[in-house]
């Protein structure tokens, strides 16, 4: 690693999700973390000027699915996600290696948009781990598993496959004696069965008790469409929440993304059981969804934000947020910036188990920062600084990513790996895909 034992970081606007805006500040860091906040450099300390850059928390994005960036711009007028969707490329065509390019490309995306903690899982875990290594940012990494056949899942049909949960199981807990062995301090494990239509009742049940087991939390889909509504109800006689409710999954220890079509007794049902909902505003929007996100949090839900792939610009995230409860809510003015911001930083934090980042810049923390363009005319004037990020803020803005003291990217350019390489691999893999989708 190339952390600076001790830098100060001067001349910057700090926004803090506990102590507020400051328009004028500095930062110190030693082996790793902020040692001190508005103090004069001590000699012998690498003194950066951020040239009145706004300084910021490193976003925690809680729910992607990297290597899918090959499918992104094809698929929105399509379907709703490409599992389900007919006449893409699928997942289970992908190869070890091609499956290591595309999350390299989408790694490389989250952390550039100021990302500093990513939630990931697929097909192939082990290759989603090393790219996520490879860049230096952390990452809550699980294999993606399911006991319905996919080939079948495209095309609308849900046909019980034991053999493919056998081997997406075996792939997943692989990761997890594999990983959790190297005892990195950037790269960790979950649990992430698929989605209630797509897991049985069994494994559905084999996760909750993994759960308990191992203590690690659960990251799968809930109700993000009505089709899996329907085919869970038609499978089981419940809804997807009572079904996750019944085998022992709903609890703080479940992360649920999307959570759309509930009902009001999901809705409590989820609050009350203090579930972690990843809020996918882009994603949702795309397919002309928005999830009741309030009244999710209303009833007791943890909320976070992600992007799923569909982008990875969380600031687009925080502000489709917004715009969605808005219309949820007949145009009444509910929800801020502040407390959007929160949910991409310190409230994912602390929802998520298993991570060292904090989403704040509290001195003790964890030196993830990133640093926004201090030139971009869309980031000026600067009055409340958390209205100006979220309003107007864009990944474009971000210039400089720092994990644990290290700068992952300066100057937009990831310091770890080349980036033209990145996008160069990817864009061959994709395009192959895509011949094989249309042949």
């Amino acid at each position: 690693m190339k952390t600076e034992m001790a830098c100060h970081l001067q001349n910057v606007a700090l926004l803090c999700p506990i102590e507020g805006f400051v328009s004028q500040g500095s930062v110190t860091i030693r082996d790793g973390k902020i040692a001190a906040r508005n103090v004069q450099p001590e000699l012998g300390e690498v003194v950066v000027d951020g040239r009145g850059a706004l300084c910021l928390p490193g976003l925690i994005n809680t729910h992607n699915h990297s290597p899918l960036m090959s499918v992104r711009g094809m698929v929105e007028d399509l379907g709703f996600a490409p599992a389900y969707t007919p006449g893409v490329p699928q997942g289970h065509w992908l190869s070890e290696e091609e499956t290591q390019i595309l999350a390299r490309l989408g790694v490389m995306e989250m952390l550039c948009a100021g990302a500093t903690t990513i939630v990931d899982y697929y097909r192939m875990p082990d290759a989603l781990a090393r790219a996520a290594d490879a860049f230096g940012l952390r990452a809550m990494i699980g294999g993606r598993v399911m006991d319905a056949d996919t080939a079948a899942l495209a095309n609308g049909e849900f046909v019980h496959d034991p053999k493919l949960g056998e081997a997406t199981l075996g792939a997943a807990l692989e990761l997890i004696d594999t990983w959790d062995a190297k005892g990195s301090d950037r790269i960790s494990t979950i649990l992430a069965p698929h989605a209630p239509d797509t897991c049985s009742r069994q494994m559905l049940q084999t996760f909750a008790d993994l759960s308990a087991k191992t203590g690690k939390q659960v990251h799968t889909h809930l109700s993000q469409s009505s089709m899996e509504v329907a085919q869970v109800r038609l499978r089981e006689g419940l809804s997807p929440a009572e079904l996750l409710d019944d085998v022992g999954l709903l609890s703080p220890d479940l992360v649920a993304a999307h959570c759309i079509f509930l009902d009001d007794a999901d809705v409590r049902r989820i609050g009350q059981a203090g579930v972690v909902v990843n809020h996918a505003p882009i994603g949702n929007a795309a397919f002309g969804a928005a999830a009741p996100i309030l009244a999710l949090r209303d009833a007791g839900a943890q909320i976070t934000l992600c992007t799923d792939t569909k982008s990875a610009d969380m600031f687009e995230a925080m502000r489709m947020s917004i715009a969605a409860a808005r219309w949820r809510a007949d145009m009444e003015f509910v929800l801020d910036a502040k407390t959007v911001f929160g949910w991409g930083t310190i409230d994912a934090a602390r929802a998520l188990k298993g991570h060292a980042g904090s989403g704040t810049l509290s001195v003790g923390s964890p030196a993830d920062i990133i640093l926004l363009d201090p030139h971009a005319p869309n980031l000026r004037p600067v009055i409340d600084g958390y209205g100006i990020v979220v309003h107007s803020g864009s990944a474009a803005n971000v210039t400089d990513v720092m994990v644990a003291g290290e700068w992952l990217v300066k100057d937009r350019n990831p310091t770890r790996v080349d980036m033209a390489a990145v996008i160069s691999d990817a864009q061959t893999v994709a395009e192959n895909l895509w011949k094989r989708a249309s042949a």
